[in-house]
């Protein structure tokens, strides 16, 4: 006869997150953690997941995660970014590491202990876990396409996370919303463009209904990380066998989710050219300008913050040795372009 459970072996925890479970590879782990966890421990871990603003806004997770406002959140940390600079690094920076060197540097590379000190050390209260995890976003839908950086000055433009100071030093007007505004803000005008994330995700948001123009590659986010936020204090109080759980759920969901954008974008865009979406590339003289921008930018910010530097030194170092592997070991991108 099995002993009976202890408040310790049970997990109840409501749970804020930023993005609807419904969009897939950026909403759905949060429904797939809570589902999955609810099933392996026959109900003894419980995480109750409530859609975007149904308990604090969007914005404010961490915040409220950290005061103990409610247990659990999901969302990504570079929602922070502007009261912690180094949080956008752990969605991979512009320019930065594809998502299975990301995940190889988060999980092998001692990423997963920055990002716990990182937020420590700035004051919160937050035990963090990789939780989901995408390819690259686009470059963002459009009303015009973007031919030069000259294109960006006077651009009204939803951006999030390191891209926004590259391309602000351009002359763009950068907003910051959550996706559930975003169309309605390109509907009206108060947008002349936004990036929010791959064609899987935009499609359902209804993008290519008000901006005609879908661009390439996504340079701003050639990886796409969203993590499982948890109450220093909750997650504490939860047995190890609990945490264990969580953990290895929230692994499976990293996986699911970047297997998701991986089999379903291919096929999203085979139906635009039909739509009247047109898919274009940023010309590469352009990109590398970005490019150097945003090393400009990074930079700086490393010059101010020693935490960023100490981050992103790292993520650049392992990107270095690992592109030793890559570009060996995998085929070039265009090699069956000529088949």
């Amino acid at each position: 006869m099995s002993a009976p459970a202890t408040a310790q072996d049970e997990v109840r925890w409501k749970l804020q997150t930023a993005f609807s479970p419904d969009l897939p590879g950026l909403g759905s782990p949060a429904a797939y953690l809570s589902e999955q966890v609810d099933a392996a421990s026959g109900g003894r871990v419980q995480i109750r997941v409530f859609e975007p603003g149904k308990l604090v806004p969007t914005l404010e997770i961490a915040e409220a995660v950290s005061t103990g406002k409610i247990q659990a959140g999901f969302s990504a940390t570079a929602y922070e970014q502007g009261q912690v600079p180094a949080a956008s690094l752990f969605n991979s920076p512009p320019f930065g590491l594809k998502p299975w060197a990301f995940m190889a540097w988060y999980y092998e590379g001692g990423g997963h202990e920055m990002l716990q000190e990182l937020f420590q050390d700035e004051g919160y209260n937050i035990h963090f876990e990789l939780c989901g995890l995408t390819g690259p976003e686009t470059a963002g839908w459009y009303k015009e396409p973007i031919e030069s950086v000259e294109d960006y000055d006077g651009m009204n433009i939803r951006f999030a996370g390191l891209g926004s100071e590259v391309i602000k030093q351009y002359g763009a007007s950068v907003t910051l919303m959550g996706g559930s505004k975003i169309f309605q803000a390109l509907q009206t005008g108060q947008l002349d463009a936004t990036e929010f994330s791959m064609p899987m995700i935009d499609r359902l948001l209804g993008f290519d209904k008000v901006a005609n123009y879908n661009l390439f590659p996504g340079w701003h986010a050639p990886a796409n990380a969203v993590y499982l936020f948890v109450n220093s204090e909750s997650w504490n109080e939860a047995s190890e066998a609990n945490q264990a759980l969580v953990k290895n759920v929230c692994r499976a969901a990293t996986a699911t989710s970047l297997a998701q954008n991986e089999y379903n974008n291919g096929q999203i865009l085979e139906t635009y050219q039909e739509k009247g979406v047109n898919i274009q590339d940023i010309p590469r003289e352009t990109l590398k300008k970005l490019q150097a921008t945003t090393e400009e930018v990074l930079q700086a910010e490393a010059e101010r913050d020693a935490d960023f530097k100490r981050i992103w030194q790292s993520q650049k170092d392992f990107q270095k040795t690992h592109r030793l592997w890559e570009k060996r070991a995998h085929l070039p991108a265009d090699f069956y372009d000529s088949e």
